[in-house]
């Protein structure tokens, strides 16, 4: 099991700019995507629009391979859309990179997405039996065409996003591109991140702040649940609809999916998961030498353990960062060994130390028992887990890949056993009641992975197979 592959993921992140000049969109979306490469790794795109004209360009890869400094200049315009790709709905082909662009009868506009439709089923096959042909298999093109259907009675883009929005359920942080604004919206929940940010005249939308601060945007806000953002020569104004349902911010976008540097709704990811590694020193204590972090997101956890309990914080691990997407593991034993190729302990410093190791989550359990056997190859006498998340004991449907319970270890096995499945001498994950004390002043975020509680209806076709398909008829279960 990769480290990597066996993490939960996010399904993308989308970043948009509307330039008053002084500023090459297709250059600032470039550099906004790489600060979101986190976010996905799997495709990547960018659309610029010139004059009302939109061109674009995307491929399967990472940012630095899809675009270059020809393919950049060529995309010339006042405006730009970028996605980074990880999928959970649509497979991973590129034909489903984004942004989309679609051509319509009012003229052309390009979309990126962040999140999951519950209801994409249902919108499909309603949209394919009035005629709709689909080139994807991604619920993005739903939203496209919900807008493109409802832009032909609307007198503007934006009436017609603010007409189509009522129409999808789930999670969604969009933008999207007319040939004249620049419109980003975020669903009712807010369930995934979406900021604001300007750079001199110009303004930005990302999916985090990290992606404000690569293209040297000053952060303003955040977009609120339920908000459409609009750009254009005029400025920027807001569209706001009142909004009945509580705030669900995706919680593991504290704990695992956001840039260490990022600020989300207001709270510092830094500091949320140095808070977790605080909790955990208090809820379990142990006797040991010294904390160290699972790179990358276990590390920020890891400090905050080291400053509540006393015990030393240093690196016990390293993480090889040139690992390619396309690492080959042809056997089962080279599988087993590709932890060793992504992480290595450092043996002079952990021989002969009881440890305690901070790592964000534990989804299948082998990844764990990789890492601590790992460790103890090197010497460390004792190694303490410590999991700076509640256990998984649900599958999400809003977007973050975390896949059914007939995977999730903390389904079939007690704490106690996981620890002993995973090698350890103790282990301890953070308790769910200390989830609000870990995100701050977050106003309200979605912890149904852990506590099965979900804000928003999911369908019951949903509910009997998470990974269903849903460009394929229901099967009635």
């Amino acid at each position: 099991m990769d480290y990597d592959i066996s993490k939960p993921h996010e399904e993308c992140g989308v970043f948009g700019i509307y330039s008053d000049g002084g500023t090459l969109p297709a250059y600032a979306a470039y550099n906004g995507l790489l600060a979101l490469q986190h976010r996905g790794q799997e495709s990547c795109g960018i659309a610029v629009c010139d004059r009302g004209v939109i061109s674009y360009s995307k491929d399967m890869g990472l940012v630095t391979e899809a675009f270059n400094d020809k393919i950049l200049d060529d995309l010339v315009g006042q405006m730009a859309v970028g996605h980074v790709r990880y999928s959970t709905a649509g497979g991973s082909v590129r034909e489903n990179a984004q942004p989309l662009v679609m051509r319509y009868i009012k003229g052309t506009l390009a979309i990126a997405h962040n999140g999951n439709l519950t209801n994409a089923y249902e919108l499909r096959h309603e949209l394919e039996h009035r005629g709709c042909i689909f080139q994807t298999t991604i619920d993005t093109e739903v939203i496209a065409y919900i807008i493109a259907r409802e832009r032909v009675d609307s007198p503007s883009i934006e009436e017609a996003v603010r007409r189509a929005l009522p129409k999808i359920q789930g999670s969604y942080s969009l933008v999207v591109m007319s040939p004249q604004k620049l419109i980003a919206a975020r669903d009712p929940h807010g369930f995934r991140p979406l900021c604001i940010g300007r750079l001199d005249n110009s303004y930005v939308f990302a999916s985090e702040t990290c992606a404000l601060d690569a293209c040297g945007a000053e952060y303003v806000r955040d977009v609120e649940p339920g908000e459409i953002v609009v750009v254009d020569s005029n400025g920027l104004r807001s569209i706001k609809d009142p909004v009945n349902v509580k705030k669900s911010l995706c919680v593991f976008e504290y704990i695992y999916f956001a840039r260490t540097d990022s600020i989300i709704d207001g709270i510092s990811v830094y500091e949320a998961r140095k808070q977790a590694g605080r909790m955990l020193a208090r809820q379990k204590p142990v006797d040991a030498d010294m904390v160290i972090g699972v790179p990358e997101s276990g590390i920020d956890a890891a400090i905050g353990y080291s400053e509540e309990s006393g015990i030393p914080f240093q690196k016990g691990i390293v993480k090889n960062t040139y690992i390619g997407r396309t690492f080959i593991k042809p056997s089962q034993s080279e599988r087993e060994r590709s932890v060793r190729i992504k992480l290595n302990a450092l043996s002079r410093c952990v021989k002969g130390k009881r440890i305690v190791m901070l790592d964000d989550s534990i989804v299948r359990g082998t990844t764990s028992a990789h890492i601590v056997t790992m460790l103890k190859d090197a010497g460390a006498t004792e190694v303490h887990l410590r999991i700076s998340s509640p256990p998984f004991l649900w599958p999400c449907y809003y977007g973050t890949d975390i896949p059914s319970k007939d995977d999730l270890i903390a389904c079939h096995h007690s704490i106690e056993e996981i620890g002993k499945m995973s090698f350890a001498d103790s282990i301890d994950f953070l308790h769910l009641d200390n989830l609000p004390e870990m995100a701050g002043e977050c106003k309200g975020f979605c912890d149904a992975c852990f506590s099965g509680k979900y804000p928003a209806p999911v369908p019951d076709y949903l509910i009997a197979n998470k990974n269903y398909d849903y460009c394929t008829p229901i099967k009635r279960f």
